[in-house]
């Protein structure tokens, strides 16, 4: 599971400095975007797509050796989550496969929210996962939406700083 999420947490800063090389002069573009794209490349399929197959296998494993797991509220969350990253992992693939043939449709800005999207999913399955019942699902969604508007204002706090 740590190593799904590292892929992800660094393959979305790979498109990111992919697309800050297409600002740069002619030559340097020339040399740091195919490092990169091998780079994300590389990251995706031999890190992140196996950890995913692996985390999921074990997952699965688990729940099949205590399916009453299955049976509780905290439980059908998390697979939502876990949805959600198998779906995100899918998108950055789409990415990968767009910057391969020189047609990154994602803006700079948008690559950088995308990169926290996989944060507060991460966030929420860990809390899925330890919190169980301990808390309220009111204070945890209000958290997690918490934790997202100080990630967007942090994002734009960046983009002003980086433009001045």
């Amino acid at each position: 599971m740590v190593c799904w999420f590292a892929g992800l947490f660094y393959v979305v800063r790979l498109f990111i400095y992919h697309k800050e090389a297409q600002t740069k002069e002619e030559n340097v573009k020339e040399i740091l975007q195919p490092q990169y794209t091998l780079m994300s490349k590389r990251l995706l399929s031999i890190i992140t797509w196996p950890s995913a197959f692996l985390t999921t296998f074990f997952g699965v494993s688990m729940l099949i050796d205590n399916p009453t797991y299955l049976q509780q509220n905290w439980m059908h969350i998390k697979l939502s989550f876990i949805l959600l990253l198998w779906l995100y992992t899918y998108s950055c693939q789409i990415i990968l496969n767009q910057i391969k043939i020189g047609q990154i449709k994602i803006s700079e800005i948008k690559l950088r929210i995308w990169n926290e999207v996989a944060t507060l999913i991460m966030f929420a399955i860990i809390f899925m996962a330890v919190l169980r019942n301990s808390i309220s699902w009111i204070y945890a969604t209000f958290s997690l939406v918490g934790l997202a508007v100080l990630l967007m204002i942090s994002i734009k706090l960046y983009k002003k700083y980086k433009t001045k």
